[in-house]
């Protein structure tokens, strides 16, 4: 297994270029844009460090008359912005398409320095305040509902260092847990609140068995590996839906609905 190196890593999207993480880099990533079914209303968060980000939601709309609309909320966070991440990439956008027909808010937001987010990228130091007040936004949008935070990849890693006090939950999907200090997430792996991390059975940075070893001794916490996938989880982003899906209705005490 690779490990990070000290200095700035080269750009995967560089065919046949050596990975971030060590190995050939797949084509799959950076990923392009993926077309959204859905009409996002543009937002525009503004952190606590005065940096102001680019950032869209999507709230559905009730399945029947007397029916909540909204049974859940996720905060979405996008995969490392050095290597072609952003709120577009594969599993983010999937995520934030698949999601609200099955009743769960989503927002999704352009890291500091990507797309329109103003500032400069913070090596996982400051993004914290991006996911804070993409938190806090859609807080205030869906009230009551259990929010769940859920990032990918780089945006897992930053959002388990995240103890936000609106959240109900993390979901961790394909975390490296190597792009912060691991006394950074000290206090979500203390946290009572449930954390599920969704690893891919041939992740190349971090397996089933080495992320169940890295997490030993957290609170609340449970490893489920995705079957046959890899670290981009390319085929398996229905799965990986269901599974986001079901972890919100759980919190909410609904029935989980088929998009």
């Amino acid at each position: 297994m690779g490990s990070l190196s000290a200095g700035p890593p080269p750009d995967p999207s560089v065919g046949g270029g050596r990975s971030w993480l060590g190995g050939v880099t797949p084509t799959t990533v950076p990923s392009g844009p993926v077309s959204d079914d859905s009409t996002p209303l543009p937002l525009h968060l503004v952190t606590a460090d005065g940096v102001r980000l680019e950032a869209e939601v999507v709230c559905p709309t009730g399945p029947a008359p007397g029916e909540d609309a909204v049974t859940g909320a996720v905060v979405l966070a996008h995969p490392h912005p050095l290597h072609g991440g952003s709120m577009t990439s594969l599993v983010t956008s999937e995520l934030f398409r698949l999601l609200p027909p099955r009743g769960i808010a989503a927002l999704r937001f352009n890291f500091r320095g990507v797309g329109a987010s103003e500032g400069e990228h913070g090596n996982g130091e400051t993004e914290h305040h991006d996911i804070e007040a993409a938190i806090d936004e859609l807080a205030a949008r869906t009230e009551t509902r259990p929010l769940v935070l859920c990032g990918w990849s780089f945006g897992a890693d930053v959002s388990l260092t995240v103890a936000h006090p609106a959240l109900a939950g993390w979901i961790a999907i394909a975390a490296p847990l190597r792009f912060r200090p691991q006394a950074d997430y000290a206090a979500v792996g203390a946290d009572p609140r449930p954390k599920l991390l969704l690893v891919p059975e041939h992740d190349e940075f971090r397996s089933p068995e080495s992320a169940t070893e890295a997490v030993e001794g957290w609170n609340a916490t449970t490893v489920q590996a995705i079957a046959g996938a890899d670290h981009y989880l390319v085929g398996r982003t229905d799965k990986v839906a269901r599974l986001v899906a079901t972890f919100v209705a759980d919190l909410s005490g609904e029935p989980a609905r088929r998009g």
